[in-house]
């Protein structure tokens, strides 16, 4: 099911697209709102993902009120003057109403809302799989990574230091294999264990476990090379080295 506000300050048009929302069964309605003040209320409490909107209201229009939402939602304008046309698509609204309009008009315009927000989910459901995937991998003790075309599964205990570069982490590990993979650091950093890894520099994670030594501004580490230890990070650091004396 779709949540779904109707706004519109004429009574007859609001009952008019309620009665619409009412007959389809893959849409619920959340509330039919006679000003965008009223709709800006409901939205803060609930659930909401479609909004029908009329475009010529009092006080607030509904132009002024797609622009003031903080979050995305889908958006159907309705209104009587088509010259409002070009400025609410200009607003990625996904459908526009000229009224008066039959329940055919309303159905294929709600049939877009519904097909993207089930698009939505599904993506959303997929990404939801992949992390769930990567912290069971990492629960093992191993985390997958793409890299050359294909995707190899790391032992975290092998991971001596991540670098980042640009778009891309560089995976340092035990072999002197450095495995390139398309991948922010801080989202790498998320799929390791925190009690081991630690960020000590905007572009270095390490393995706590693999230092070596540390002096004034570079850590050690036991392969034989060293990280920089960045001004921000020292604290963090310094916190963390009785736990792996």
């Amino acid at each position: 099911m779709v949540k779904c506000i109707a706004i519109d300050d004429e009574p007859l048009a609001l009952r008019q697209i309620t009665s619409y929302i009412d007959r389809t069964d893959q849409l619920e309605l959340v509330a039919a709102c006679r000003s965008a003040e009223e709709a800006l209320s409901v939205i803060q409490k609930e659930q909401v993902e479609l909004i029908f909107v009329d475009i010529n209201m009092p006080d607030m229009n509904g132009l002024e009120f797609v622009r003031s939402l903080a979050s995305n939602y889908f958006i159907v304008f309705t209104t009587a003057h088509s010259e409002f046309a070009l400025e609410g698509f200009k607003l990625n609204a996904i459908d526009y109403l000229l009224k008066p309009f039959s329940y055919e008009e309303f159905m294929k315009a709600s049939q877009k809302a519904i097909s993207l927000v089930d698009l939505v989910e599904r993506c959303r459901a997929a990404e939801s799989a992949v992390a769930q995937n990567e912290a069971e991998e990492a629960d093992q003790g191993y985390i997958s990574v793409k890299a050359d075309y294909k995707t190899q599964l790391v032992k975290i205990a092998d991971i001596i230091y991540l670098e980042s570069a640009g778009e891309y982490v560089r995976l340092h590990v035990d072999s002197g294999q450095t495995i390139t993979t398309l991948f922010r650091l801080k989202n790498m950093e998320a799929l390791l264990p925190a009690n081991n890894f630690l960020r000590v520099h905007r572009s270095y994670v390490i393995n706590l476990k693999r230092i070596s030594s540390y002096t004034k501004g570079r850590i050690f580490l036991d392969n034989g090379e060293y990280i920089p230890l960045g001004e921000n990070y020292k604290e963090r650091f310094f916190t963390s080295l009785p736990n792996f004396a």
